[in-house]
């Protein structure tokens, strides 16, 4: 491979992120752009430099690796990304798939299948692990054809609950005890999660879903 594979990766425990850099650093034709603890990280590497594949976990604070794989196939649709998870959810790879995922493992792979991953997906194929396929699988051929919602992290759910009860977004603040800031954040994160495009969308999505 002549080319060196432009790679960052995202992942909010630190002794796995390490051990995953140590790791693919040994290899010469991938070169480490960046790191980052989320997808507001990983995003901000983006805007500066041209990268390959990003490499991702699902659960990470303030923008999650569902949210992050939808902005970079909107934004950067050159990137391919990689999700690295403990989590086989068949409602989380429905919806990492329609949103255009390159690859899904589990953190338990073995080495030379993530190298096998990461070479597949840079020469422009799709990779998933047999679990991953198997999950897709069964839920592709399942009996029950009920709506998939996407997974919400206990905060998210929290004020998804709080704005469907009309709280403005300082009440939020004041209730949950962070800034107003990261209140937005967090419904700018529902917004793109759920795919609606304002409040109004939002508690009429929780509504319909009993998210409320």
């Amino acid at each position: 491979m002549d080319k060196k594979i432009r790679l960052v990766i995202a992942d909010d425990h630190s002794m796995f992120l390490e051990g995953l850099k140590v790791l693919i650093e040994k290899e010469d034709h991938i070169d480490i752009v960046g790191t980052a603890k989320d997808g507001l990280g990983v995003l901000d590497l983006i805007k500066s430099t041209p990268i390959d594949i990003v490499i991702t976990d699902l659960s990470m604070p303030n923008m999650d690796g569902l949210v992050l794989n939808k902005n970079i196939k909107s934004k950067y649709p050159k990137t391919k990304t990689i999700v690295v998870s403990t989590h086989s959810d068949s409602e989380m790879v429905m919806q990492l798939i329609k949103n255009d995922v390159d690859g899904y493992l589990l953190k338990n792979a073995d080495p030379k299948e993530l190298f096998l991953a990461i070479s597949t997906v840079f020469e422009g194929d799709k990779y998933f692990s047999q679990e991953v396929k198997d999950k897709f699988m069964t839920t592709m051929f399942s009996d029950k054809k009920k709506t998939q919602v996407p997974i919400l992290t206990k905060r998210e759910k929290e004020i998804i609950r709080l704005i469907t009860a009309e709280f403005t977004t300082s009440e939020i603040a004041t209730q949950l005890h962070i800034s107003d800031h990261t209140v937005n954040s967090h419904r700018k994160n529902l917004l793109s999660k759920l795919d609606v495009k304002n409040t109004a969308g939002l508690v009429k999505y929780a509504l319909k879903h009993d998210l409320g």
